[in-house]
């Protein structure tokens, strides 16, 4: 039996639904004025030396992607229906021949080890547990073969891939021989984003040692003894373990491999696709006329994504072609990541055509606060959203949850106002 399959999350009751599970005498105190996913990034920068979170929260450039993402689900209002019986709603969600009990997951992050002690692990035991899907990171620290055999089935990898048959061949083996029936490509980073904030934040890949660096990690004392030191004196030195050459954290001359990403193309994903024989997803879709090659190349699900905000600035919200991409795919599976952050949002996406939806920068932040516990009380704080937004929309399937639940938020319903577009 796997993790995945150990310590389930039972529906919820009518009396479960009705009481508050935030206040409980047995979760931590730092959780107890956790309300919402928003709610763990204050204490997250208090704890996480300045340039990692920098690193973490940042975009790129002016960082208008990143406002983008939040602010496209401002433009949508939810049109509730009254008088449903709404006693028989469900969450869960068949994806990929598998039922999780909520329509999200956690997306891919690098950086998570850095904010926590064995931050990557945190995150795909938490998920496991809560019977949601975590996709680790191919920029993580932690072994791709360690975070499969903690977690289990619910845990899928994400790769970072240079145009290089070799390389690809070698990377699909390893994760095939780790156990891993998902793997995601992501294709958004030919080449890497202007990240402003990193420079000015003092953060390097690797770390560079230096004076203000040391004097960042002295300033958090509870991450430099628990995170840092722990993980030295328990591990060694961290190294980005899933990405080309293993090369460590902190390094006066180290560099990260990159090379050849520009290369990747249609051609490569053809022979991931004879390579791999599990299910092969592509994340970082923003125009629908990339679905047809994707279709064409055995591709089974597509994460319509700008990389958090991360990639191009001024990249669209992944929400505002979301429907465009889902028309286009067909009997495709298409999900979703990038601003997420209330259970509205997750309804939203559902709502534009979306089947599933990954959280990134907030679960990493609970990790940072509170490890493993502080992950699942976040995926809990969301699904309880779902639930309670489920019932107040007037809806017990997500399949309910159609277009026509929603409408512009700055329209009016039967009026038309000349030279405004309808």
């Amino acid at each position: 039996m796997t993790t995945a399959d150990q310590d389930v999350p039972k529906p919820l009751s009518s009396a479960d639904r009705a009481t508050p599970q935030i206040t409980s005498a047995a979760a931590p105190s730092a959780l107890r004025l956790m309300l919402a996913l928003e709610d763990f990034e204050a204490p997250a920068k208090r704890y996480i030396p300045r340039p990692i979170f920098g690193y973490v929260s940042g975009g790129v450039e002016r960082n208008k992607s990143l406002a983008w993402n939040r602010s496209a689900f401002d433009d949508l209002a939810l049109v509730p229906r009254m008088l449903i019986n709404v006693s028989q709603r469900s969450q869960k969600t068949t994806l990929f021949g598998r039922t999780y009990d909520s329509p999200f997951g956690i997306a891919p992050m690098g950086g998570t080890s850095l904010a926590r002690f064995q931050g990557d692990t945190a995150l795909a035991t938490a998920a496991a547990a809560s019977n949601i899907p975590m996709i680790l990171s191919g920029a993580s620290l932690t072994r791709l073969e360690k975070v499969r055999a903690a977690a289990g089935a619910t845990t899928w990898f994400q790769a970072y891939l240079p145009g290089d048959a070799q390389a690809i061949t070698e990377l699909v083996e390893r994760v095939a021989l780790a156990g891993y029936d998902t793997l995601v490509l992501t294709v958004d980073i030919p080449v890497g984003a202007n990240r402003e904030n990193n420079v000015r934040n003092g953060y390097n890949t690797p770390l560079r040692p230096s004076l203000r660096l040391a004097w960042d990690c002295l300033m958090r004392p509870s991450w430099l003894m628990g995170t840092a030191l722990r993980t030295y004196i328990t591990q060694g030195m961290p190294h980005f373990e899933n990405m080309g050459k293993r090369t460590p954290l902190v390094s006066r001359t180290a560099v990260r491999e990159r090379a050849n990403r520009d290369h990747l193309n249609w051609e490569h994903v053809a022979l991931m696709r004879r390579l791999w024989k599990g299910r092969l997803i592509i994340k970082g879709i923003l125009d629908k006329a990339d679905v047809p090659p994707a279709r064409d190349n055995g591709v089974d699900g597509i994460i319509v994504s700008n990389h958090g905000g991360r990639q191009l600035d001024s990249a669209t919200a992944p929400l505002r072609v979301l429907p465009g991409i889902v028309a286009a795919a067909g009997d495709m599976t298409i999900m979703m990541d990038s601003g997420i952050r209330r259970g509205t949002d997750v309804l939203k996406a559902l709502a534009l055509g979306a089947k599933f939806v990954f959280v990134g920068r907030p679960m990493l932040y609970a990790a940072a606060v509170a490890g493993e516990t502080g992950v699942r009380h976040a995926i809990r704080l969301l699904r309880d959203e779902v639930d309670r937004d489920m019932a107040l929309v007037g809806i017990n399937t997500l399949a309910d949850m159609t277009p026509e639940r929603l409408m512009d938020a700055r329209g009016f319903d039967g009026i038309r106002f000349p030279g405004r577009q309808t």
